[in-house]
């Protein structure tokens, strides 16, 4: 599925100025046909009430599906750009950390589909979210 071997190392070592950077979102394992991130659930990722927002649980999701779209395609001709997301968040979670475990629903030439299961430290589920992505040719400078 990944368009060449890729190692965490690489992954996590992208520029430092973006949104998951300041969410202390963390990439920690990928496979065949899956890709895993953390993020921690603190004062940067809580709404006014104490608990995990919303939205950062949905960066969370579209982090991993945009980067698994990424390392899917072929980046000298292609970018892959955020088209849908869309979230159902099941439980509060307090403290600690969430992990995203992102698979794919579809993997064509135009759009890719992801599935994103987030999960608390206890392992429940906390969030299930769907990110679609368009694969769009990359414009000639």
């Amino acid at each position: 599925m990944w368009f060449r071997d890729f190692t965490l190392e690489e992954i996590n070592g992208r520029p430092k100025n973006h949104i998951g950077a300041l969410l202390g979102i963390e990439f920690t394992a990928f496979g065949d046909d899956f890709m895993e991130a953390t993020m921690p659930v603190d004062e940067r990722t809580h709404q006014p009430a104490g608990i995990l927002h919303g939205g950062a649980s949905v960066v969370l999701a579209e982090s991993l599906g945009s980067i698994a779209s990424y390392l899917c395609i072929d980046p000298e001709k292609h970018l892959a750009v955020g088209l849908e997301v869309n979230a159902n968040h099941l439980r509060p979670v307090k403290s600690g950390s969430v992990k995203g475990i992102c698979k794919p629903l579809h993997i064509g030439a135009k759009t890719h589909v992801w599935e994103i299961k987030i999960y608390t430290d206890k392992g429940k589920m906390s969030c299930i979210s769907r990110l679609t992505v368009a694969i769009i040719p990359k414009p000639q400078s």
